[in-house]
């Protein structure tokens, strides 16, 4: 049976998500994930309060292309009414859904009442979670975690509250805010979410997800009706083709090549700079060389010289040089 958000985003039987993530999910990535067959990405979350007054920052997350679909546009706020407001102006970019962003757990986020913040605040999110059901004719979906705190894991409550007014699917990461990243996330209330009766929409996990054997074994040990994934595909795309294809056929595909390291690293490169202009686009660029050749010996030199580089065509040529000086056989 095919996953379904609402009554036109048809997601295939496993789907596999893209998980927002702040100044790591724009354009130019989602484009090299796409190619790599993610079935659902999102852009990076964006500030209610940045919507409505116009912020320049805040307006260019909402830039979405026909060849990203299925697409949503994640937001964030503190406050009912700028939610409500910012809603109607992420709705006008014609994504195929929005998404509500109540997982966050960075301080500047949460610490203003926005974000994992709201998992304190059962009542103040529905009210808000209502606000913007009521505000688009668009599928509204929600990425949460499992709680504030160890003391606080109240995600099955806020599964069966939201869906009651509307949501169209809820991604939960499995950990709580004070958590924030360390330690390992736990998918068992997940799975609990997943078998609870009440619940028909459908449930995403979240948390972890870094190779075909998770990704195989937590499919049937938790019972989710797809995965989200995140850091794991940060300089590293090809995870989504290489589960994928292991769910298809039981095989498991080899990895990247150096050259296809190369010509995707080179291909996110190009956009980002088609859409950030040349020099925000080489210096935002920087953070990803390490992961996409992350593994391979000796590269320490070339790594220090692509995030020294100010220029595009020096930048290919490091990249030319790259492809023709490492051997295939070092990723093996």
């Amino acid at each position: 049976m095919s996953v379904k958000i609402g009554n036109n985003i048809d997601l295939g039987a496993f789907p596999l998500l893209l998980a927002p993530m702040e100044d790591v999910s724009d354009p130019p990535f989602r484009f090299v994930c796409k190619q790599n067959g993610v079935d659902m990405m999102y852009t990076e979350f964006i500030s209610s309060e940045g919507l409505i007054r116009h912020a320049a920052k805040s307006k260019q997350k909402l830039d979405i292309f026909e060849y990203e679909r299925p697409i949503g546009i994640q937001i964030f706020g503190s406050e009912i009414n700028s939610m409500r407001e910012a809603t109607e102006i992420a709705s006008a970019a014609d994504p195929d859904l929005i998404d509500i962003n109540y997982g966050c757990p960075v301080k500047n986020v949460a610490c203003r009442g926005a974000g994992a913040s709201l998992l304190q605040d059962i009542d103040k999110m529905v009210a808000m979670t209502k606000a913007v059901v009521e505000s688009t004719q668009l599928p509204v979906t929600v990425k949460t975690r499992l709680g504030w705190d160890d003391n606080t894991k109240n995600v099955y409550e806020v599964a069966e509250r939201l869906q009651d007014i509307g949501i169209q699917a809820l991604s939960i990461h499995g950990r709580t805010r004070s958590q924030m990243y360390k330690g390992q996330a736990d998918w068992k209330l997940i799975k609990e979410i997943k078998r609870n009766p009440r619940i028909n929409i459908p449930i995403f996990g979240n948390g972890d997800v870094d190779s075909v054997e998770k990704a195989a074994a937590w499919r049937l040990e938790y019972e989710v009706d797809g995965i989200m994934i995140g850091r794991a595909a940060i300089g590293y795309p090809w995870i989504f083709r290489e589960i994928k294809h292991f769910f298809k056929t039981g095989e498991y595909l080899p990895g990247p090549s150096i050259e296809e390291r190369v010509e995707v690293c080179r291909t996110h490169f190009t956009k980002s700079i088609e859409w950030k202009g040349e020099k925000t686009g080489i210096f935002e660029m920087r953070r990803h060389y390490a992961n996409y050749f992350k593994g391979i010996p000796n590269f320490k030199e070339y790594r220090m010289r692509l995030v020294s580089l100010d220029k595009a065509e020096h930048i290919h040529e490091t990249l030319d040089e790259i492809s023709s000086c490492f051997d295939v056989s070092l990723l093996t």
